[in-house]
């Protein structure tokens, strides 16, 4: 017995925000902005779009792909950090947009690991409990709200997006070799939004201090992220005994091509099999894996039986990597 994914979605809004319009915003380049991230625009949702109108779309398009009606699924798990409300969850709010009354429906908040979190854990689930039979694992993000476009170093970033799988279980091998994952609270400092919760509820003041936005420190989760990816990786190759001479491709979270050629190459794994978008729709946290899966997929570059080897880093520190058999 095992699991399989048998359906990807994706979506992203209509709105492109290059590196030209962002020059009208803040002191920077097109030749900065790219040097530095490797992103030449990014997408942004309308004032009326909430998360759950990006992962919608997203939702439609994997069960579409699966062959599966919505009131096949057993449960709906959502990786977000933008969710549409504090209560109730966006899952929920989802699942009565899908029609859905059945399933178990709950967010997950991991930041830019999120999708890989949500993976396990559906996987999990449907290994552990023979009344899970399909489970829609989500991640979406409406980043630019949370984006302060006054600071240079973090409002280059990030982007609008949404992705959808559709896990089922299977009475043949598991698709889902082997997951690593990780978090060191030690640094939460270093990525955060501090505005809005419990220990800093939101005022009129927080709301133009900056404080209800992203802040990074990039210098540092640059150092961190590319050596807890590469490890995370080669921990899950050990686990299955393959090497990278295995992997089809290296699906890594799209936050900054630096990153990403920094992991491709302590793992040894040529350009060729590393897909890249992040030039296209810049750092959609949990978002980016998923996305890079329904685009990989839809436009035949992975193929059933191909090794796909997946990473990603984000705040709190989380990070973590997962291959598959697809």
């Amino acid at each position: 017995m095992g699991v399989r994914i048998i359906g990807t979605g994706s979506y992203v809004p209509e709105r492109i925000m290059t590196n030209a319009d962002l020059m009208k915003l803040v002191d920077t380049s097109d030749e900065w902005i790219i040097t530095r991230t490797g992103i030449n625009e990014r997408r942004i949702a309308s004032d009326e779009q909430a998360t759950s109108d990006l992962v919608y779309p997203a939702a439609v398009r994997a069960l579409e792909a699966a062959g599966t009606s919505a009131d096949e699924l057993d449960g709906i798990i959502m990786a977000t950090v933008t969710p549409d409300h504090i209560l109730p969850s966006t899952a929920c709010i989802l699942q009565k947009r899908l029609k859905n009354s059945r399933a178990f429906c709950f967010d997950l908040q991991a930041a830019c690991t999120g999708m890989l979190y949500a993976l396990e854990v559906a996987h999990s689930m449907i290994l552990a409990n023979k009344r899970y039979k399909k489970i829609l694992v989500l991640a979406a993000e409406k980043l630019s709200y949370v984006t302060d476009w006054s600071d240079r170093n973090t409002c280059v970033l990030f982007g609008d997006g949404a992705s959808a799988l559709v896990l089922e279980r299977t009475e043949g091998e598991d698709s889902i070799l082997a997951t690593s994952l990780h978090a060191d609270g030690n640094y939460t400092d270093i990525l955060k939004i501090e505005a809005g919760g419990s220990r800093m509820p939101m005022t009129a003041e927080l709301i133009g201090s900056g404080r209800n936005c992203i802040q990074m420190e990039g210098r540092e989760v640059f150092k961190l992220a590319a050596n807890a990816m590469a490890d995370s990786c080669k921990d899950v190759l050990d686990m299955v005994g393959m090497t990278n001479s295995d992997v089809n491709w290296l699906v890594p979270h799209q936050a900054n091509l630096r990153i990403m050629n920094m992991v491709a190459q302590r793992l040894d794994i040529g350009s060729e099999r590393v897909y890249v978008n992040v030039n296209r729709y810049g750092n959609t946290s949990a978002a980016t894996i998923g996305l890079c899966l329904d685009e990989m997929i839809r436009g035949g570059m992975i193929k059933r039986g191909q090794i796909v080897l997946m990473t990603a880093f984000g705040g709190g520190l989380t990070w973590g990597s997962s291959i598959i058999r697809y």
